[in-house]
């Protein structure tokens, strides 16, 4: 099973005067550490919101010149049991690489298979024709012949 795992970061940058700076200043700064080991990794803006009202905030917090930005890294786990082992993963991967930036698990999504002509591919499911048929002969069988 392959999934799509979204990480939020909480990254601190310095000697910014504004919210954009910050911004873009933390995802060079992030994108910097994650290359050129994990470039497939996407880096955008998290989403804030106010826990009182669920007004959207800047995703960017700057006081005294410094500030903490909220980014979003996302990334494609293939080949894991379930959805907690790809989160695990994808924080095993991320955080060897942002020493000291908190990471939280956002959203994990399962990705659908396809085939070699680019179709979904379908669980097989079982009949019960496919149930009734007997692959092996029963034991007493054999022992008759």
């Amino acid at each position: 099973m392959d999934c799509r795992v979204v990480v939020e970061a909480a990254v601190p940058v310095y000697d910014v005067e504004t919210a954009d700076e910050a911004v873009r200043i933390a995802i060079s700064k992030t994108g910097e550490m994650l290359n050129p080991d994990l470039n497939y990794v996407e880096i955008n803006m998290g989403e804030r919101t106010c826990p009182n009202c669920g007004d959207e905030r800047e995703p960017a917090f700057i006081a005294a010149d410094e500030g903490l930005v909220a980014l979003e890294l996302e990334m494609t786990v293939f080949n894991v049991e379930r959805d907690e082992h790809a989160s695990r993963v994808a924080r095993k991967e991320i955080g060897q690489r942002l020493t000291n930036i908190p990471l939280e698990v956002v959203e994990v999504e399962v990705l659908e298979e396809e085939d070699d002509d680019g179709d979904a591919v379908d669980e097989p499911e079982a009949t019960e024709s496919q149930d009734d048929e007997e692959v092996l002969p029963e034991f007493e069988d054999l022992m008759d012949e």
